[in-house]
């Protein structure tokens, strides 16, 4: 297990193989916690405002709803018109 050292500044080096195994970048974000004793760093992404909606638990939860359905080959169409798909989704 790879050790890192406090420097002066309190500043702690992450080691390159971890760095490497979660994609760690420079000026990328980690929350620090204190956990049973333990300094635990979590990698975090900030989202724009303008994204947050598709970040949402339910709106996530939709996506991977829809990824299990195409690997379960769920699809509908194509379809020759506009009406032709309203007429299969009963929108018609």
């Amino acid at each position: 297990m790879p050790l890192a050292k406090i420097t002066r500044n309190y500043q702690v080096s992450i080691p390159k193989e971890v760095r490497e195994a979660l994609g760690l970048q420079e000026g990328d974000y980690v929350e620090v916690q204190e956990r049973d004793g333990e300094i635990v760093m979590v990698p975090k992404r900030l989202i724009d405002a303008g994204q947050a909606w598709f970040w949402a638990p339910d709106w996530q939860k939709g996506e991977r709803d829809v990824d299990d359905e195409l690997r379960a080959g769920k699809t509908a169409g194509p379809f020759k018109s506009v009406e032709e798909m309203k007429k299969h989704f009963g929108d018609a």
